[in-house]
């Protein structure tokens, strides 16, 4: 049998190939965009993608012609992510940021329709937010779940949120989509999400974004803290020691990637904003 564009001939191995295609892709394919871009014949492709939308492992976009990663691989990712050999050094970061400015800190990723802490370094002093590592969070009303919005398209915002209004946790929780569109639009200019009491009353939150060897916005570092010892005018004095912390967050994500695209990934982490 005739190899086809350094795709293996194994069925196994074909399959984590195409599958590939679409974790690496920025956006979801379409059959005849797998088909080119894998090398292989449409029926052996179409065939592929039956099994792992069948597994679980991809999803189809609502127009039913494009394919996408679905929740049980991007757990799966996630999961590999919290127990990886660089997890001891992103934990590290958040140590010596959480040393450095005195308040709890956070890794975060987004899961779906949910933002998910990685890790998470607590504060030495009593009164504090206690939530535990793994924890998902609503993405309109948190700090790092605005920040992954404000990164989205109008149309993935909308699949992911729906038509609104959105639920309510506290009072100051925004519920009505146009008024999140405007506080998107606010946090894309700045790079920096923000969250003063609208998930959990007393709270003041902000996270800068992460990004991975492509430039693309990933996760989040965050810190949080309880009112009033925690204000916004606070948070932002300790915008420079999570900007760092981001950028040795990116580095090791950029050491988990392949070769060729690490070099691109290191020129962009020094733009972000």
């Amino acid at each position: 049998m005739q190899k086809t564009r350094g795709v293996p001939e194994s069925a196994t191995l074909r399959a984590f190939a195409v599958l590939e295609y679409i974790v690496r892709a920025e956006l979801p394919l379409s059959l005849d965009e797998l088909t080119q871009q894998c090398g292989l014949p449409k029926p052996t492709v179409y065939r592929i993608l039956g099994l792992l939308l069948q597994g679980g492992l991809l999803q189809r976009e609502p127009s039913g012609k494009r394919y996408a990663v679905a929740s049980r691989l991007a757990d799966a990712a996630l999961e590999l992510l919290m127990h990886s050999p660089l997890r001891a050094r992103r934990h590290a970061i958040l140590v010596r940021l959480v040393d450095q400015i005195g308040e709890t800190c956070n890794f975060t990723m987004l899961d779906g329709d949910h933002a998910v802490y990685l890790d998470r370094v607590e504060t030495s002093s009593p009164v504090r937010l206690l939530m535990e590592a793994g924890s998902r969070v609503p993405l309109h009303c948190t700090a790092s779940g605005k920040l992954f919005l404000s990164q989205l398209a109008e149309k993935t915002v909308h699949e992911l949120l729906g038509p609104g209004p959105f639920k309510r946790y506290t009072e100051r929780t925004i519920t009505e989509p146009g008024t999140l569109a405007r506080e998107l639009k606010k946090i894309r200019g700045e790079g920096v999400g923000r969250d003063v009491g609208e998930y959990l009353e007393g709270s003041v939150c902000l996270a800068v974004p992460v990004v991975d060897a492509k430039g693309r916005v990933c996760a989040t570092v965050a810190v949080h803290g309880p009112a009033p010892r925690m204000t916004l005018k606070r948070g932002r004095e300790f915008l420079p020691a999570l900007r760092q912390a981001a950028l040795e967050m990116s580095e090791t994500l950029v050491a988990d990637t392949p070769a060729e695209a690490r070099a691109t990934g290191r020129k962009k982490l020094k733009s972000v904003p």
